[in-house]
């Protein structure tokens, strides 16, 4: 369950007219942010990839946590891929499974944020996979890049979610969902953000006890919001 944000806003038309040499990097609490310039994957499209471990171990035959996993399916959980943004020319929204909520355009009838689908178990190899077309940084101002437990017990321990951000060049960035708390559905992963005209992007790893709502008063997006399902 979740609620999806229900006033998309029409593109406007267009208008006329630090390098990292490792292979990985890993975004911690010590050392949260990475700048992409134009030489290190600051163009092309950024791949954003959300990927975990669909069956956590099993409960003790009649515990409570076996009753909700079977509640939700079976013990599978499925978690989304999502971002809220916010675009330079003021236009905000929400890219998601939810609403069918699947892209946002840029300037012009371009997307700059697209989803490529939904895996509702976890099973598909490559995840939950999201595309940031840096080409049109101009239109970006932020971005909270998020994932939502859709079905299941907020079992964040056991799914050991990761989401790797792949550039057109220049090493990955890898965030680890690797805090947890089992009574938030949504953990905000990371801010991705123009900064004079370069991406930074920034570990953010903050667990919302709530909703997309919730998240959303949290960076002060100030979306409208409904119920809805997938």
């Amino acid at each position: 369950m979740g609620i999806y944000y229900t006033k998309p806003e029409p593109a406007p038309k267009p208008a006329g007219g630090g390098g990292v040499s490792l292979s990985k990097v890993t975004l911690t609490k010590s050392a949260p942010t990475v700048s992409l310039t134009k030489g290190s994957g600051g163009s092309g499209i950024l791949r954003v990839n959300l990927n975990w471990n669909a069956k956590p171990a099993q409960p003790q035959k009649g515990g409570f946590l076996k009753r909700l996993a079977a509640s939700a399916g079976g013990g599978g959980i499925d978690l989304d891929l999502g971002c809220l943004y916010e675009l330079s020319d003021g236009r905000k929204g929400v890219v998601q499974a939810l609403g069918n909520s699947f892209q946002a355009k840029g300037f012009g009838d371009t997307p700059v944020i697209s989803l490529d689908g939904d895996d509702r178990s976890g099973s598909n190899a490559g995840g939950e996979n999201m595309s940031v077309d840096l080409s049109q940084i101009e239109a970006i101002r932020r971005i909270v890049v998020f994932a939502l437990i859709y079905q299941g017990t907020p079992n964040w321990a056991e799914a050991n979610a990761v989401v790797t951000l792949t550039p057109a060049e220049g090493p990955q960035i890898e965030v680890r969902l690797d805090e947890t708390d089992p009574k938030a559905p949504i953990c905000a992963i990371a801010m991705l953000e123009n900064v004079s005209g370069q991406l930074q992007v920034r570990r953010e790893v903050k667990y919302i006890h709530g909703a997309q709502d919730v998240l959303d008063k949290t960076y002060g997006f100030g979306l409208d919001w409904r119920p809805g399902r997938k």
